[in-house]
């Protein structure tokens, strides 16, 4: 079992395995293993080769064949591979067996995320989150991990009965740890509701989109402000809140953490008190990378993340960005209505289904090249003076 992810000058090398189903194409898997490859890198892992099968459903004992199970291990032997990476979350059996037969560190899905929430959180509340869902996550593995925490403990290895009394101790330090971390988790977020009940009937806005879709250079744009923002994913794990005016009009805008394809449901559970400030939030930005070519099912996975936490009819202004980036489909020459090569990219997105996507305002940018802005300001502007309007009936005229 891997100990949380650490920089280290040299980078670990990984090979990535994911299974093609009767629920997945060929194109899917493809984009999901990318995206993966992109996980691994945030960690520091240098990704040399994808590995997919033909499946109907994973097998029981070590998720993928036996036939492909070999050719892995051929390639992670002959290239010197130091991790196994895996699309989807293994059962603990999975995971004791797949490690026994590579003798190599093994993630799955949900623990690559868990450890680059870990190395990425930087306040006492995200740290206090990410401990708790990887603890949790941990828990009913310790089938697999006494061998792991006995060598943290710098203790030896035992086999039979001691190992099977070292696991009923792991359980009980990791039970306790979690006890402890809910503890204080609670005090936190008691903290912060104390202090976003502190900031008033201010207009309340929040920036929700899938990772790495551009929502924290679109914070910087709007709020003058230094938020840390990089092409990797989960760049910002921390809510951020700034005080924004426009034309008089001050209202508190927030940047959130990414969604993501397969959260994790610890994390979801545990990153609660973050989400609070997409829950109480008077409406919402939902940033969109219109450039990624799967960018329909990252939109679709963030509303249905929304709709998980009871956040999805809130007013919403879909920001769809990076079109400096954005590359319309070839034109087929058989539709006669389609346009020209050479057309203006904004015009030919206005006229498309996404200018009309669920009956919400629609507005394209680019953030970086600061394109469009304008008319995403007045958006904003008019949405957020309407709600004002209605809190503060007798001095809107202000506004």
């Amino acid at each position: 079992m891997s100990e949380p992810i650490t920089t280290s000058v040299k980078a670990e090398k990984a090979v990535l395995i994911g299974l093609i189903t009767r629920e997945d194409t060929p194109e899917q898997v493809a984009d999901y293993l990318n995206e993966l490859e992109f996980l691994a890198k945030t960690a520091g892992i240098d990704t040399l080769k994808s590995f997919t099968q033909r499946l109907d459903k994973p097998d029981m004992s070590t998720f993928i064949g036996k036939g492909k199970l070999q050719e892995v291990l051929e390639y992670v032997e002959e290239h010197e591979v130091d991790v196994v990476i895996f699309d989807d979350d293994l059962t603990p059996s999975q995971m004791r067996n797949v490690e026994k037969i590579f003798n190599k560190k093994i993630y799955d899905r949900s623990l690559l995320i868990l450890d680059i929430f870990m190395y990425r959180a930087q306040t006492a509340q995200a740290k206090t989150q990410v401990d708790l869902a990887r603890s949790e996550y941990l828990l009913p593995r310790l089938t697999r991990m006494w061998t792991h925490l006995e060598r943290q403990r710098g203790g030896t290895g035992t086999r039979g009965g001691a190992g099977e009394k070292e696991i009923e101790t792991d359980r009980r330090i990791i039970r306790d740890k979690i006890a402890k971390l809910k503890k204080r988790l609670k005090q936190i977020d008691k903290q912060m509701h104390t202090q976003r009940s502190n900031r008033g009937a201010m207009v309340r806005i929040a920036l929700v989109g899938y990772t790495n879709a551009g929502k924290s250079t679109l914070m910087n744009l709007m709020s003058k402000s230094e938020v840390f923002a990089e092409d990797k994913l989960f760049a910002t794990l921390d809510t951020t809140v700034r005080k924004v005016v426009f034309q008089n009009l001050p209202f508190l805008l927030s940047d959130t953490v990414g969604f993501i394809r397969k959260l994790p449901a610890q994390l979801v559970e545990s990153f609660k008190s973050t989400l609070d400030e997409v829950r109480e939030a008077d409406m919402l930005l939902h940033v969109v990378d219109i450039s990624h070519p799967n960018f329909e099912e990252h939109f679709h996975t963030v509303n249905e993340t929304l709709a998980e936490i009871d956040s999805a009819d809130k007013p919403t202004i879909v920001v769809f960005n990076k079109l400096d980036a954005y590359k319309p489909k070839p034109v087929d020459p058989q539709d006669h209505e389609a346009v020209t090569e050479n057309a203006d990219p904004l015009e030919v997105l206005k006229r498309s289904w996404m200018a009309k996507v669920d009956a919400k305002e629609v507005v394209f940018v680019s953030a970086i090249k600061k394109q469009n802005i304008d008319e995403l300001r007045e958006k904003i502007y008019n949405h957020a003076s309407e709600i004002h309007a209605e809190r503060y009936p007798y001095n809107s005229f202000l506004y």
